[in-house]
């Protein structure tokens, strides 16, 4: 495997950044997980977009323009020969001193791995997954803005262990509030009635690119769909609930804490959802 880093392609056992990078110290620095079908990258001006946001959010300088990080991705994607899998796009802060003060730091690394990536089995799209809702809160949208992808996924990892610890695929999140915010990794949705619901960023959920992409196709396949607060009552009594991310897709919840949803396999409305991604990542990326 080949790594990209700062303009260079390493081996991966090359691969390094320096130990006193406030990305290594703090999590301080910024990421993006990005899917490749075809050879193209799915959504690209819209993970751009985001990386971008979330640096201007923490005050992180980013040394290469857009085009320049994109050119390298596929430069990275050529040295690994991948044509499907999924890119981990990583900007730090830099090496600095091992006080918190971020203006110490020299300037940081781009990084670009390139591998493959099968989250769910096939099958699981079918019957779904079972989750639980996690203790573990989501930070407060008033500590730390949800639009920003930072490497600081501390609170994500403690849920995904109680997930773990469960036998359960994933957890979701709550906010300081107590309603839905989002799943560890992934938007959550539920579907009441026909509607399909989901948390609005202010509950403290991250502006998922798979979930913009689903809340158009929702609109283009003239289902209705609102944004707005989801309890955990309601996650229980949902009709359908289904999980969308970059290496998830878009995934059906069927039991959640133990009860079941809906039929308790994918409902008809997550089917259609699918199905219409599916089809998006054809027209967007070309046929395989």
């Amino acid at each position: 495997m080949k790594v990209w880093i700062n303009g260079k392609l390493l081996a991966a056992e090359e691969a390094a950044i320096s130990v006193f990078d406030h990305c290594v110290l703090y999590g301080d620095g910024v990421f993006e997980g990005i899917r490749i079908y075809n050879g193209k990258i799915l959504q690209c001006s819209a993970h751009m977009d985001r990386l971008f946001a979330s640096a201007d959010g923490i005050r992180l300088p980013v040394t290469l323009t857009k085009q320049e990080i994109v050119d390298a991705m596929y430069k990275t994607l050529a040295a690994n020969s991948i044509s499907d899998g999924y890119i981990r796009l990583v900007v730090t802060r830099g090496p600095g001193t091992l006080g918190l003060n971020p203006f110490k730091c020299s300037g940081g690394s781009v990084i670009i791995i390139a591998d493959q990536i099968a989250l769910y089995p096939p099958e699981m799209y079918e019957t779904g997954l079972e989750v639980i809702v996690a203790k573990t809160r989501r930070i407060s949208s008033e500590m730390l803005s949800p639009t920003v992808k930072s490497c600081n996924y501390l609170n994500n990892i403690m849920a995904r262990a109680e997930a773990v610890d469960a036998g359960a695929s994933e957890a979701i999140m709550l906010n300081a509030e107590g309603t839905v915010a989002e799943a560890t990794g992934d938007n959550v949705f539920i579907v009441s009635d026909g509607t399909v619901i989901t948390p609005p960023p202010e509950a403290g959920s991250l502006g998922g690119i798979t979930r913009q992409v689903v809340i158009g196709l929702a609109g283009d396949l003239e289902i209705p769909l609102a944004e707005r607060t989801v309890t955990v009552e309601q996650l229980y009594s949902a009709d359908e609930c289904f999980l969308t991310g970059t290496a998830a897709e878009v995934i059906a919840v069927t039991k959640i804490d133990g009860h079941v949803i809906g039929s308790g396999k994918a409902g008809p409305i997550t089917k259609k959802l699918l199905d219409a991604f599916r089809q998006f990542i054809q027209t967007e990326c070309g046929k395989k």
